[in-house]
């Protein structure tokens, strides 16, 4: 028969190993564990953003779309007040995944109050911030899907009254060694062959290479000439922002929002790094004429914006390494997007180069503007072989008076 001392005994080893299984239990890796765990008997659900399809997704944070099937429009608009500084819908660290089969039209069901032209004002409150969001790519239709599924909520729960505009560069495609042209989405760009980089062959002969900040330039003087935006962010099609702290609104200095990316390990791979996602203001903008059109390919482009952020008297603003998280959609690289074999000769010369080359240099023809509803659809004319122009007639550009954005 144990005694009265061996109980106690007893009692106190239990007691400890109760006290152990709970402090492993408050570490954040094993509750990582067990949520994964659990996340394998769930059902997949696409719009939850719940499930995994052989995507890497992180398991913790919040549902982009909780809080926000409550809002609906205010009956009297003449009587709103400003929203709060801080909005109350921000809950902080976001949930991203990229399951397969999301299509646009889930992603519209799921933002009811988004306009034609990927335009949302908050309808309860006066917006203090107006953002334009500038998206360049090519051929990443998917990728474009995933980001407007976290985008449109991400941007709604700060409050933010907010438009979308999204540019493709035009790419001839070859069929049974004939040239055509595909034209199925967003900015229709084509290069202009008269400066001097053209015709020295420093943009690329063939034409297919990304001329990435040219296409932000055009972005720019598109989106502001539609409103007066008090900040545009120009951003990356595969970068998905994990936590709405984040704010997409501009600072007294150029702003490097993506400062933690899961590809570099969730830190700053270097000091000047300017690239992913960064927002401007219209003066930011103005003070560093823009962006250089004369880089092709990959390579050398963000480091240019750095120095032109410097030699502009301005330096780059970041929000902490805890909240500027954004994750990768992964892909593999664009073909016909090759390195850039000039990029260290511009970067050597952009000190001498940056007043000339950017928004005061850019040339082109706006074709036709469509508002989709989830993003605005643009087209532009900078120029290039006479047959590969698209089927557009010469006239003034058509714009699609009854898809106009607004409410």
């Amino acid at each position: 028969m144990p005694t009265l001392t061996s109980k106690w005994r007893y009692l106190f080893m239990l007691l400890g190993v109760q006290l152990i299984v709970m402090a492993l239990l408050s570490r954040e890796a094993y509750q990582k564990r067990v949520t994964y765990f659990f996340r394998i008997f769930r059902k997949p659900d696409v719009l939850s953003g719940s499930a995994g399809s052989g995507h890497e997704s992180n398991h913790t944070g919040a549902d982009v779309y909780a809080n926000l099937s409550h809002l609906a429009q205010a009956f009297n608009k003449e009587d709103l007040h400003y929203c709060p500084k801080t909005s109350p819908l921000l809950s902080g660290p976001i949930h991203v995944s990229f399951p397969s089969g999301l299509t646009l039209a889930q992603v519209e069901r799921k933002n009811p109050l988004v306009v034609r032209g990927g335009r949302y004002r908050p309808p309860d409150c006066e917006a203090r911030h107006r953002t334009a969001i500038i998206i360049p790519h090519r051929n990443r239709e998917q990728h474009l899907k995933f980001f407007l599924y976290y985008i449109h909520p991400f941007l709604q729960r700060q409050q933010l009254s907010y438009g979308i505009y999204h540019l493709l560069r035009f790419a001839p495609v070859l069929h049974s060694g004939v040239k055509t042209a595909t034209f199925e989405l967003i900015f229709i760009f084509r290069k202009r062959a008269k400066s001097p980089e053209a015709k020295s062959g420093v943009l690329g002969g063939c034409g297919r290479e990304i001329v990435l900040f040219l296409l932000m330039n055009i972005g720019f003087r598109e989106a502001m000439r539609e409103e007066d935006w008090d900040c545009l962010f120009f951003h990356d099609v595969d970068l998905i922002p994990e936590d709405d702290r984040n704010m997409y609104t501009c600072d007294r200095n150029p702003k490097h929002a993506a400062i933690a990316m899961d590809k570099f390990g969730y830190k700053l791979p270097y000091k000047a790094y300017f690239g992913g996602v960064s927002a401007l203001s219209p003066l930011h903008y103005l003070k560093m004429n823009g962006f250089p059109n004369n880089y092709w390919g990959w390579g050398g482009e963000d480091d240019d914006i750095g120095i032109r952020v410097s030699l502009a008297g301005m330096s780059i603003s970041r929000p902490s390494l805890k909240i500027g998280r954004y994750k990768m959609i992964k892909h593999k690289l664009d073909e016909g997007n090759g390195v850039n074999p000039k990029r260290f000769s511009l970067l050597a010369k952009t000190q001498q180069t940056w007043r000339a080359d950017g928004m005061n240099s850019v040339e082109y023809e706006l074709v036709s503007r469509e508002y989709l509803p989830l993003y605005t659809n643009i087209t532009v004319d900078v120029g290039m072989e006479h047959s590969l122009r698209p089927p557009t007639p010469k006239t003034q550009p058509k714009e699609r008076a009854e898809n106009r954005p607004g409410r």
